[in-house]
């Protein structure tokens, strides 16, 4: 791994080797925590993908659209000539989604789309909007929703709702739901005391980062 700037004093993690096919992975709401998704942007790294995972604030003043839209373009960057996947958990699955419906605009070329436990009942930290809302620009891009179902801080039911809006627009969309909660989903866990999810690697939320990096890459082999 090592740890570089998408913009001055913004950092990234890089996982993998350059020239890779490359996915850009969005931690949640919690500010600057891309050390959370360190086992799972291991474990995708595994199946011979440069992994980029950023700080980004969702509490700085513009909803962190700023520190989004400089790491998708410092990730496209990294990807050379070859379209983005692009990962978010909670938050960060909101602006993927985000991201994606508006790809065209922002000028940031996208393969593939995966959310996990996207919070798609909030408005989304890039435009503001309600996605379930808006109109969706440019070209749909396959678009694969996971949830876990013991999720107690998003419920479910905001990635099958949303699996439906997509549909109902005619975007190529899977939803799949595992046995997961809100963090190991990500590859973490929640830490009571110091009120911050972590990146964990007990056997269980391994097993969990494992099946969760194998159906992000599963469709998508690396070397497209």
């Amino acid at each position: 791994m090592e740890t570089r700037e998408y913009a001055p004093g913004r950092s990234v993690d890089l996982y993998g080797d350059p020239g890779l096919p490359t996915v850009l992975l969005w931690h949640g709401m919690q500010t600057d925590s891309r050390a959370a998704v360190r086992t799972l942007a291991g474990k995708i790294a595994e199946h011979g993908y440069l992994v980029v995972a950023p700080d980004w604030n969702s509490h700085a003043a513009d909803g962190g659209r700023d520190d989004l839209l400089r790491s998708a373009r410092f990730a496209g960057e990294q990807a050379g000539d070859q379209p983005l996947t692009v990962v978010g958990w909670s938050m960060g699955g909101l602006a993927a989604a985000g991201l994606t419906l508006d790809a065209q605009r922002h000028g940031i070329r996208l393969h593939r789309t995966v959310c996990l436990a996207g919070a798609f009942m909030a408005a989304d930290p890039l435009s503001g909007a309600r996605l379930a809302e808006a109109a969706p620009a440019g070209e749909p891009v396959p678009v694969l929703l996971l949830h876990g179902t013991g999720d107690d801080v998003v419920p479910a039911a905001a990635s099958s709702d949303f699996a439906a809006v997509l549909r109902d627009r005619g975007w190529p969309v899977d939803y799949v739901a595992l046995d997961a909660d809100h963090g190991n989903i990500a590859g973490a866990r929640y830490d009571a005391a110091a009120d911050r999810y972590e990146a964990a690697d007990d056997p269980a939320t391994l097993a969990v980062a494992t099946e969760v990096a194998a159906r992000i890459t599963a469709s998508d082999p690396a070397g497209r």
